[in-house]
């Protein structure tokens, strides 16, 4: 049995592609996944799962979403010791000046080539700070994500692999919940 974290990528933004948590639930657990928890209104499920084959486990769920809500959302799955690793691999952990609600780390499907890192790194040359470990890319956002002309779109365009946003507060309570029994 493995645990893992499912993040599904742009619902509930900006009123757009509106999917109830419990919907979402409900679907996990029709699909034959246990333990299902989400977390806040984001996309964000911490589940157990007998299947270990991440691309089978990946295509189910987006399939399975398609089938019940109508569209398509593009899921990030990673392991509980995955997790943990983005904990620690945090570049900006021991600068206490940036503050955790301004880091944001964009969990990608794949790791981008070193050629596409430097073109993002020359498409923009903001305020903000970006480091990838592996799969994630730590950006830290000192005027906050809003405006910032980083956006996700940008990222996954440069990168050529798409990805999802979440902040550091919000991958720190997920660690918790996928360390639960």
């Amino acid at each position: 049995m493995t645990t893992c974290l499912a993040l599904f990528r742009g619902i509930n933004v900006g009123g757009h592609h509106t999917v109830s948590m419990g919907d979402l639930k409900g679907l996990h657990e029709f699909l034959g996944l246990t333990h299902v928890v989400t977390y806040i209104n984001s996309g964000n499920v911490v589940f157990s799962s007998e299947i270990v084959d991440r691309a089978q486990l990946t295509r189910q769920l987006e399939e399975g979403f398609v089938a019940k809500f109508g569209f398509h959302s593009t899921v990030i799955l990673r392991t509980a010791p995955e997790l943990d690793a983005i904990v620690a691999n945090n570049p900006f952990q021991d600068q206490p000046e940036k503050a955790s609600n301004l880091v944001i780390v964009m969990l990608l499907a794949a790791a981008p080539t070193l050629e596409a890192v430097e073109d993002l790194h020359k498409a923009h040359a903001g305020p903000e700070e970006m480091h990838l470990v592996g799969r994630e890319l730590y950006v830290y956002y000192p005027n906050g994500s809003g405006r910032s002309k980083l956006t996700n779109s940008l990222i996954e365009k440069r990168l050529k692999t798409v990805g999802t946003g979440r902040n550091w507060n919000t991958l720190l309570q997920l660690q918790k919940m996928l360390a639960q029994p």
